[in-house]
């Protein structure tokens, strides 16, 4: 429906009933204005992030202009990811800190803004950045989750508190950065934290009033103290030793679906922890619920069916990524499916009623598995690939990062294809001593030699790493298993996508570059320039008969914050904000000037080998997550190696040990991190430093 030659006031109206119709969501707000809502995170529900708005197309994208933009007020420039809901006309988008902005869908004016004060200190409990991926919408409330574990309820006219409760348990260091879920009247919710000691599972609230209604635990705890439910005896029988010290992991930290005609919601569960299995389970068993799909009753959290992809993960492949429910013609039956192209490399296609396995192919290049079973799905796994068990290093295809990660996909009916961002790094899996293993209560615990799984320093072997990993956005055939075309990606990190009626995929990439591709051919029709890489999924909405599509930028997440390697060029983080563009906009968008690093001169150092040896074992064990592999940093924390806090004892030492910039979310390392121990680390930076200066 092409609505270029619609004109006046009436006809947008008339437009907008249309779209809407279409759409199957709108919903009347003001009198004389017309919504297609983009009202959930996956916008249906199955979560296809498919909208039938086609008034943007291939042959006017390129009449696309900024509309409008609305920065974000953070605290520091980290990463967003959030998928911006739109209802009636006003959009609800997250950023960094768990923060919520309610703006005027047409305009962009702020309307209310909601900090949850995330204290800076939480900042060192997740693997991967004070990020966010969007908020849930029900019955006038707006549900957000915290990355301190809480679970907020806001008037979403207004943004008052209605309800907050506590996700989390105990002192544990849970992490929540997923988007909520509804299900009937329930507001679903997991956590993150499988490397910290935490034990993984699900949250149902009452929508109204925030009771828990019932918690689902993904891995089992300590028999002593009995089960849960059977289906935690079920699982306790596929764990050995005494895995609940280590809390098991298996934590549900983003996707989850559901289905409202077979009352049945899908959950995401993460890998093991700590990742070596030898560690976490003897060496043994398949360790249920870890990598898996488990489908649950949403009003009661009560277990229906599994599907365990990685039977005794000891990859990081999770198989909390994107899931997308819809309905294939699978040799000649009609099957309600359940599609999902997890970290492991191999994109699924499982009956969604029963969890029977149909297919698996590989959708990267992928070395841990030989294959899958036709029948079970189960793989069969690559001896070498069990490096806990055989003591030997494994440089493994995809790495922990995933060969697709959270970033969600897209599905279109009208061509049958899912759109996804792959990645494709390797990465070098190297056990540490299983008997000499110490729990690290306030730390990253995988089981892995922190020094030999390090990226190596020597520059020419880091080069040749680097030529190894690549990005693109796929089109893939669900059904015949394969690719149908890709365009390559400068990075390995990139942006979600949605599809649309109109013939168009939309992706941001790491460059902070904005595009339309074609749907059936994968040809760029038209970008933008946006200041900073993105890595957040796109939406579109129509109101009033106008349709608009919109991106939340920012630059961050796993690969930014510690494999900057990877991404020696990708747009630094300089601004954090939401555009939404239009057909005939054209709103000045200013974009910061790029910001080069402070150039580097040699800093003098009177620290001897054994001295930096030993804070780059201190490094590698405290600082990476955040301040990159052996300091190389492309996120939206400081590459210190650019830092002049290196250059002076006390100044650093009040950063690391005395929090100095705790307010920004580098806390306090002084009751682990003595004088001498932060004397070692700066050693080591400065020796990093210093080495830039001889070696690109």
């Amino acid at each position: 429906m092409d609505q270029v030659g619609l004109r006046g006031r009436a006809g947008k109206v008339l437009a907008g009933v249309l779209l809407a119709g279409l759409a199957g969501c709108m919903a009347q707000g003001r009198s004389d204005m017309a919504y297609v809502n983009w009202a959930s995170h996956g916008l249906d529900s199955g979560e296809t992030r498919f909208s039938p708005l086609d008034q943007i197309t291939p042959d006017n994208v390129g009449q696309l202009g900024v509309a409008w933009y609305a920065d974000f007020d953070s605290r520091s420039l980290r990463g967003v990811e959030g998928t911006p809901l739109v209802v009636d006309g006003v959009m609800y988008a997250t950023g960094a800190w768990s923060k919520v902005l309610a703006l005027d869908a047409v305009t962009g004016r702020k309307l209310w803004e909601y900090d949850p004060e995330v204290p800076g200190a939480a900042a060192r409990d997740g693997c991967c950045g004070v990020v966010n991926r969007g908020v849930a919408y029900h019955d006038g409330h707006v549900f957000v989750g915290t990355f301190d574990g809480r679970l907020v309820a806001l008037d979403a006219a207004t943004g008052q508190v209605r309800w907050s409760v506590d996700t989390t348990e105990g002192d544990r260091p849970y992490t929540v950065t997923g988007a909520p879920r509804v299900a009937g009247n329930m507001i679903v919710i997991g956590n993150g934290g499988a490397e910290y000691g935490v034990r993984g599972y699900v949250s149902a609230y009452d929508a109204r009033t925030g009771k828990r209604a019932w918690r689902f635990y993904t891995v089992p705890g300590d028999p002593a103290k009995g089960f849960e439910n059977p289906a935690m005896e079920m699982a306790a029988a596929t764990w050995s030793g005494q895995w609940w010290k280590y809390g098991g992991g298996g934590t549900a930290w983003d996707s989850m679906v559901y289905d409202p005609d077979l009352d049945l919601l899908y959950i995401g569960v993460g890998n093991g922890g700590p990742w070596s299995r030898e560690v976490r389970s003897q060496g043994e068993g398949d360790n249920l619920f870890v990598s898996s799909i488990v489908a649950l009753r949403p009003q009661t959290g009560e277990y229906v069916w599994h599907f365990q992809q990685v039977p005794g993960d000891e990859w990081d492949y999770t198989a909390t990524q994107h899931m997308i429910l819809t309905d294939l013609e699978i040799e000649r039956h009609k099957r309600k499916v359940l599609m999902q192209a997890p970290k492991n490399g191999f994109f699924y296609v499982l009956d969604r009623e029963t969890g029977e396995f149909l297919s698996g192919t590989p959708y990267v290049p992928l070395n841990w598995a030989k294959g899958l079973d036709p029948e079970t799905g189960r793989p069969d796994i690559v001896p070498a690939a069990r490096y806990s068990e055989n003591g030997e290093a494994f440089m493994g295809m995809p790495s922990p990062a995933g060969g697709h990660s959270w970033q969600p996909m897209s599905y279109d009916p009208q061509t049958g294809l899912v759109y996804f961002p792959t990645a494709e790094i390797p990465y070098g899996y190297v056990a540490g001593n299983a008997d000499a293993f110490s729990f690290d209560a306030r730390g990253w615990n995988t089981g892995q030699d922190v020094l030999k799984s390090a990226m190596p320093e020597d520059p020419q072997v880091r080069r040749q790493i680097a030529s190894m990993m690549k990005g693109a956005l796929v089109a893939w055939d669900p059904v015949a298993g394969k690719r149908v075309w890709d365009v390559p990606m400068p990075y390995p990190w990139n942006g979600g996508v949605a599809s649309t009626g109109g013939g168009l995929v939309f992706q941001g990439n790491g460059t902070g570059e904005f595009a339309a591709y074609d749907v059936r051919t994968g040809e760029k029709l038209w970008s933008r320039q946006m200041g900073s890489g993105i890595v957040a999924p796109p939406v579109t909405y129509a109101v009033d008969g106008v349709q608009y599509v919109s991106v939340a930028v920012g630059w961050g997440g796993i690969l930014p914050l510690n494999l900057g390697i990877a991404l020696k060029d990708a747009a630094l983080p300089r601004v954090n904000r939401v555009v939404t563009f239009r057909l005939g906009a054209d709103a000045a968008m200013p974009l910061p000037e790029a910001e080069p690093l402070a150039p580097l001169a040699r800093i003098a150092s009177s620290a001897g080998a054994k001295q930096v040896a030993a804070g780059r074992e201190l490094y590698q064990v405290r600082c990476w997550m955040c301040h990159g592999d052996t300091a190389q940093n492309r996120g939206g924390v400081p590459d210190l190696r650019y830092s002049p806090a290196i250059a002076d004892k006390d100044v650093f030492a009040a950063f690391v040990r005395e929090g100095a910039a705790e307010p920004l979310g580098m806390p306090a390392f002084g009751s682990e991190i003595d004088a001498d121990e932060a004397e070692a680390i700066r050693a080591y930076v400065i020796k990093r430093a210093n080495d830039r200066l001889t070696t690109p």
